[in-house]
C-alpha cells in the first residue's frame, strides 16, 4: 500500500509542488493522475521512489517510510519499483533483450555485470517480459530499428523484467501518435489485471485515462480535486481539475 499523510512538497524559490496531501493506493490498483502542467502530476509519482524527497508529512510504501531511506536502502527500495518515462532510455545501437536484459544488473555479481553474462533464468525473465507486451519477435533486433510504439513497449518490459511491485509511469505515451498510445495502454492494463500489479499513470491524455484506468486522480495547483472511479469522472469535475483552460479544452475534447 502506498500511503500520503499530509504530504507536501516545496522546490527551491518556494514553489509549492503538493499541498497537504493525503492519499491511500491499495496493491493492484490502476490510477490514472490527470491535471494541468505543473499541478504537481510528476512530483507526486516521483515521490513514491524518492527520486523527489517530500518537504512535509509521511509517504509510506509497504510498510516503509519512505522519508527516512537513504543508501542501500533506498537503493533496494526502489528495486521493488519499476519506472517509465516518456522518453524510452534505450540503448539504441545494441539488442532489444540486452536493453531489457540490462534491468538486472543490479542483481549480479560486477564482473558478469561488466563482462555482459546473463543467466538462463535472466535471459528467460527477458523474454518472458516481452512477450507480455507483444514484441517477442523483437528480440534480437537493434532497439534503432524500430518504431517509437515499440521502443515504448521495449521500456515497459525492461521494467517488468525488474520484477517490480509498483509501476510509476510519468507521461509513458505522451510522445507516440494516438493508436499506438493505445497499444501501449493496453499493455498496462493487462499488466495491471494479469498480474494483479499496482500501476500509476501520469497522464494528460484525458480521454486514455478515463478508457483504460479504474481510478482516476485529479490534481490542480498541487492539492487533489478529484480522486474516484474513472467512471464517476464528469464533465464538471474536468473543469474543476482544469479550469477551463486551453490546455483543458484541447485535452478533453467532447467528453
Amino acid at each position: 500500500m502506498i500511503k500520503f499523510e499530509n504530504v507536501s512538497k516545496i522546490y527551491p524559490g518556494g514553489v509549492q509542488a503538493l499541498k497537504q496531501v493525503n492519499l491511500e493506493i491499495e496493491q493492484g490498483e490502476f490510477v490514472a493522475i490527470i491535471g494541468l502542467s505543473g499541478a504537481g502530476k510528476s512530483t507526486l509519482i516521483r515521490a513514491i521512489n524518492k527520486m523527489h524527497g517530500i518537504s512535509e508529512g509521511k509517504l509510506t510504501v509497504n510498510d516503509l517510510v519512505v522519508n527516512d531511506l537513504k543508501g542501500k536502502s533506498l537503493r533496494r527500495f526502489r528495486r521493488s519499483i519499476g519506472m517509465v518515462f516518456q522518453s524510452f532510455n534505450l540503448v539504441s545501437r545494441t539488442t532489444v533483450i540486452k536493453n531489457v536484459l540490462a534491468s538486472r544488473v543490479p542483481d549480479m555479481h560486477m564482473w558478469k555485470s561488466i563482462l555482459g553474462i546473463y543467466s538462463k533464468e535472466d535471459k528467460i525473465k527477458a523474454l518472458e517480459s516481452l512477450d507480455q507486451v507483444g514484441i517477442l519477435d523483437k528480440a534480437y533486433v537493434r532497439a534503432d530499428k524500430l518504431s517509437g510504439g515499440q521502443m515504448q513497449r521495449v521500456a515497459v518490459a525492461r521494467t517488468l523484467a525488474q520484477d517490480p511491485q509498483i509501476i510509476l509511469a510519468d507521461e509513458p505515451v505522451a510522445s507516440l501518435d494516438p493508436v499506438t498510445a493505445r497499444q501501449v495502454m493496453g499493455d498496462f492494463r493487462r499488466i495491471n489485471r494479469e498480474l494483479k500489479m499496482t500501476i500509476i499513470i501520469n497522464i494528460h491524455h484525458v480521454d486514455l485515462a478515463l478508457d483504460y484506468a479504474d481510478r482516476v486522480i485529479g490534481i490542480k495547483a498541487g492539492e487533489i480535486i478529484y480522486d474516484g472511479p474513472a467512471k464517476g469522472v464528469t464533465r464538471n469535475t474536468l473543469n474543476e481539475i482544469y479550469g477551463g483552460s486551453t490546455e483543458y479544452e484541447r485535452e478533453i475534447g467532447e467528453k
